[in-house]
């Protein structure tokens, strides 16, 4: 019998579930090896299975290293809006066969498993008041004094 690989895989999943682009579950894929590397530089049991908080954990910070504060503009084009979809697509590759579970493993692990505006928003927000000038309207008289030569 010849293993189906990830591509074959992958598009059983888009077919089945149009939800979430293609590069959402590259994306994702790839947040599990990031998971994985972090276990191994904390000395982690790498051996042990990776929980969906862990994944969720990995999905955000390597969201962060690759995206920056366009993590919300990427995730939104792949309709990716909170942790629940990372763990709809997570079970749509376990499905498939790509991605491995536990018996304790469950969609639970990914509900309300941090909220995307306070990870992926607010660290980007300004830290303190930006003074703005109203912008002077066309045809109003400007109160600056015009330098010599710019009447």
């Amino acid at each position: 019998m010849q293993k189906i690989g990830f591509t074959e895989s992958l598009e059983k999943v888009l077919k089945e579930d149009p939800r979430y682009d293609r590069e959402a579950y590259l994306f994702l894929r790839d947040a599990l090896d990031y998971t994985i590397k972090l276990r191994k530089r904390q000395k982690s049991d790498i051996s042990r299975h990776v929980t969906g908080q862990e994944l969720l954990e990995g999905v955000r910070r390597y969201a962060i290293e690759q995206f920056g504060p366009m993590v919300p503009t990427v995730f939104e084009a792949w309709n990716i809006h909170e942790s629940l979809d990372v763990g709809r697509m997570v079970f749509n590759l376990i499905r498939v066969g790509i991605f491995g579970k536990t018996e304790n493993d469950s969609m639970d692990d990914f509900r309300d498993g941090f909220d995307f505006h306070e990870a992926f928003v607010k660290p980007y927000l300004p830290t303190r008041r930006v003074l703005v000038r109203p912008a002077v309207r066309p045809g109003a008289k400007s109160h600056r004094k015009r330098a010599i030569g710019n009447a």
